[in-house]
């Protein structure tokens, strides 16, 4: 990526217009101790199939309507695969390689990802879900199909996996050049999720989400930051 000149070009994000303050007033679920949930061991990651990227693209667009239906075990293996799983064990800066990239190898995006019974943490290492907190939080994702769909994936920053040392890249530590960082990685991640929903056939959406509820509900970290939600299930 062109990590400098990107920062003017972040505040075209804008146009995501949902105000964070607008999720606030939703009501959700008490948290509940991620004791209630057991880890998901995703199943192996097909990496075969699906419509070509050419025909994905030529498919790719934002759909709104979404039913509840769940996602197969194998479908939520592929897609969080997609997002950001590991494509390869060596990459640079001693880490292993992800299916999108990051300014020196950061990888300081997080996907939480609300399942009806509660929120989860997708470590692409070892390929699984784990428990952050019981509950349904689908509603902080969004109004309308959001709340009910099967999947919903919030973008969430680390900015403590920024590291100078050893790094190449000397304005890593500026903030606004960790902001288009971040902005730009995100995207990356949320455009595999919309190819590989049209690749399969599933609706996306990408957008807006509660930030004023969700560091605390998620469990985060003051170096963690919610950026956006994404919106995955079957279109109705």
């Amino acid at each position: 990526m062109d990590r400098r000149t990107f920062i003017k070009t972040v505040p075209a994000l804008a146009v995501l217009t949902a105000t964070p303050s607008s999720f606030a007033q939703d009501k959700a679920p008490a948290p509940g101790p991620a004791s209630d949930l057991q880890p998901l061991v995703l199943v192996k990651p097909e990496t075969d199939s699906g419509k070509s990227v050419l025909a994905a693209l030529q498919a790719r667009r934002t759909t709104r309507n979404i039913r509840a239906d769940k996602l197969p075990p194998q479908m939520l293996s592929n897609l969080l695969w997609a997002a950001f799983g590991v494509n390869r064990p060596n990459a640079s800066f001693g880490k292993p390689g992800r299916t999108a990239p990051s300014a020196s190898n950061s990888q300081e995006i997080d996907l939480y990802v609300a399942l009806p019974e509660g929120i989860y943490l997708y470590e692409a290492v070892p390929h699984r879900l784990t428990p952050v907190v019981a509950g349904d939080f689908r509603a902080r994702s969004g109004r309308g199909a959001a709340a009910k769909a099967p999947v919903n994936v919030f973008y969430v920053v680390d900015l403590a996996r920024y590291v100078l040392e050893g790094n190449p890249d000397r304005n890593i530590k500026d903030l606004e050049i960790q902001k288009s960082y971040y902005y730009c990685a995100v995207g990356l991640i949320a455009q595999n999720v919309y190819l590989f929903a049209a690749s399969q056939g599933l609706a996306a959406w990408f957008h807006n989400c509660d930030k004023s509820n969700t560091p605390k509900e998620f469990k985060l970290r003051p170096e963690q930051r919610v950026l956006f939600a994404q919106t995955v299930g079957y279109p109705s």
